[in-house]
């Protein structure tokens, strides 16, 4: 069992749960191994950096978010939250939410291998076929439940975008996690590099983002930052997220300033 100590939102974050979860392992390197999950990552950010000078939406992000997912799917385990999934059947046992999570993770921004606009609605499709691939891999014996499971994912992608309501608790982990990944201008609301405005500085405005046990819920975001601009990143892009997902109550925000004092809690 990993520990429950806070977990700095980084690149390394999804490397614990490779090291000490063999399921996890297997799956993060059927899907690194898949060559048009690379290349659509890929492309991803050459559209996204290249073409919209936009920040990273590539590979490392997704590895973020997956790490970030399955840090949150272990904290609301520690609490007994249900999973929406588990409950409806529509998977069967803690792995297949752990697939549900990591594939959406990873999948969530591929539709910019298309186009930025609508990207959300274009990744849930060309998903598909991946997913059908993955699932058939690390999962060969669940028989037609691979579809059910298959819709799990791809509703968790679609709904990453802002204004969708996720449906299920883990279509709404994936959505903060995406949220997450905030720190030394990597943040979620794009903005174009080198441009100074208030999309730029407030992204390099955020140093560091913890998740951690909460006490009096069970998750707990701490946003680090320089100065207070980078409440702009957390308005515009954590509190929508949460406000459209299951997560509404379970989750709470606070906010340090560069002197590590806490400025703000938004539950």
């Amino acid at each position: 069992m990993l520990s429950s100590q806070a977990i700095v939102v980084s690149k390394s974050i999804l490397n614990r749960w490779v090291e000490r979860d063999q399921f996890v392992a297997r799956l993060v390197k059927v899907i690194e191994s898949d060559e048009e999950v690379q290349a659509l990552l890929e492309m991803s950010n050459t559209i996204a950096v290249k073409r919209l000078g936009y920040n990273d939406h590539g590979p490392v992000h997704a590895r973020i978010v997956a790490g970030a997912s399955l840090e949150i799917m272990h904290m609301l385990l520690n609490r007994n939250v249900d999973f929406t999934t588990l409950k409806d059947g529509t998977a069967q046992s803690l792995d297949e939410v752990k697939t549900i999570l990591v594939l959406a993770s990873y999948l969530h921004d591929i539709g910019n291998s298309v186009h930025r606009e609508n990207h959300e609605f274009i990744g849930s499709l060309l998903a598909k076929d991946i997913v059908d691939r993955v699932i058939g891999t690390v999962h060969p014996g669940i028989g037609s439940r691979r579809y059910t499971l298959r819709q799990e994912v791809l509703s968790a992608i679609y709904s990453t975008e802002f204004n969708v309501k996720a449906l299920t608790l883990e279509a709404s982990i994936v959505k903060l996690a995406d949220g997450l990944d905030m720190s030394e201008g990597r943040a979620r609301l794009p903005y174009k590099m080198g441009k100074v405005d208030m999309h730029s500085l407030s992204a390099l405005s955020i140093k560091r983002v913890e998740l951690s046990q909460g006490d009096d819920v069970p998750i707990q975001v701490s946003v680090y930052m320089e100065d207070l601009a980078g409440f702009f990143q957390v308005e515009r892009v954590l509190m929508p997220k949460l406000e459209s997902s299951k997560l509404k109550g379970l989750v709470r925000v606070n906010i340090y300033s560069g002197k590590g004092e806490r400025v703000a809690s938004l539950l």
